[in-house]
């Protein structure tokens, strides 16, 4: 069959993404989905910096590729060996497919399942496969997804099935943004109720972890950002304290502002300067997150002494350190509930031929999040 897909051919390419077109609108080949595999009409998907980093090459992936991992859309067909899903189930797709049979997946780490890194770093689906073609050329697969097209072949093990009463350009976020931020507090750091924290970077996953401090009841929650309208949007929507990190004396600030620095600190925004900030934001025995991707080069140092005179923690989290299957539909929950309004952070939506207009305004830091619609 035929998709149309935002295909991207060379990374690199000068902004603005208007004039330089780095993703080009194509209609592909789209093999039928095979064993173990589903065909996906996509309904939304979410323009991530993740898709950004892939597109400035701060995040080298083989091209010719079809972008896009957070996204939602409804089952259409389905391969042999399919047995958790069924035509018309609505679906999320999760950017790290999860075999269930390594090291990491038996011990319920997921997120680090070593066959999907493998995968994903070669383009290709869980199996090995790549289903997209464009003429006798093969185009890589992201993340085992490819969202920005109106069809898609996904692994089922890439595949959570969800309520079908959420709006698609709405649940698509539960994705990537939703469960990267909010996992990252509730799963990664475990931050205890009436803890301090402070997420630095007001993107869609650091405005999602300040829903998830919101929900474990801390008591201070301090947003840092260097767009005002963000930080306006973080204290409406709980945040107790903003700063500007283009203030030089921002640091100094949060720490008499906080006792000394915040129990638990957050850097969402891949930048090294944010997570520097983060670091000399966190207190005393505190803990230190990171879910930023920077370019692979990039460095973080820090006092090494820190670590052991202040008992300091420094962790990562990838996909919030979440069990997707687990996690999404009861963070859905959550947001039926009005406890976890992730609707707001939607800035907009927009049709596939707008796409690069979108990223954009991703790269300007204008939205939170914004989700194309097909």
């Amino acid at each position: 069959m035929k998709t149309r897909a935002a295909v991207l051919y060379k990374m690199g390419l000068p902004t603005p993404y208007k004039e330089s077109k780095p993703l080009v609108i194509e209609h592909l080949d789209l093999e039928p989905p095979g064993q173990g595999e589903v065909l996906v009409r996509i309904r939304a998907a979410g323009l991530c910096h993740s898709d950004l980093s892939v597109i400035n090459g701060t995040r080298p992936r083989p091209t010719p590729m079809v972008l896009g991992h957070e996204a939602a859309g409804e089952v259409v067909e389905v391969g042999e060996g399919v047995r958790d899903l069924a035509i018309g189930d609505h679906v999320v797709c999760s950017f790290i497919p999860s075999c269930g049979h390594c090291s990491p997946c038996r011990e319920g780490r997921p997120a680090l399942c070593e066959p999907g890194a493998e995968a994903n770093n070669k383009g290709v689906l869980l199996g090995g496969q790549r289903r997209l073609k464009k003429g006798n050329e093969h185009i890589h697969h992201h993340l085992g997804v490819s969202g920005f097209a109106e069809y898609a072949v996904i692994n089922q093990h890439s595949l959570i099935k969800v309520d079908p009463s959420i709006p698609f350009h709405e649940v698509a976020l539960f994705g990537c943004a939703v469960i990267t931020g909010v996992g990252a507090v509730l799963n990664t750091a475990q931050v205890k109720a009436g803890s301090s924290v402070a997420i630095v970077g007001m993107g869609g996953v650091g405005l999602s972890a300040l829903l998830g401090a919101v929900v474990t009841g801390a008591r201070q929650i301090v947003a840092v950002d260097v767009n005002p309208n963000k930080l306006k949007l973080a204290e409406s929507l709980g945040a107790t304290h903003t700063f500007n990190a283009k203030d030089p004396d921002v640091v100094d600030r949060i720490r008499s502002c906080t006792d000394g620095g915040v129990e638990y600190a957050f850097e969402t925004a891949g930048v090294v300067q944010a997570m520097q900030t983060a670091y000399q934001i966190t207190r005393r025995g505190g803990v230190t997150v990171t879910s930023g991707l920077p370019h692979p080069k990039e460095q973080f140092s820090i006092p090494h002494v820190t670590l052991t005179t202040e008992e300091r923690t420094v962790k990562g989290s990838y996909i919030g350190s979440c069990i997707p299957r687990r996690d999404i539909p009861r963070y859905i929950e959550l947001y039926k509930q009005g406890r976890l309004p992730v609707n707001r952070l939607l800035t907009d939506t927009l049709p596939l031929e707008k796409i690069n207009e979108g990223f954009d305004r991703l790269a300007r830091g204008q939205v939170a999040r914004l989700v194309v619609t097909m």
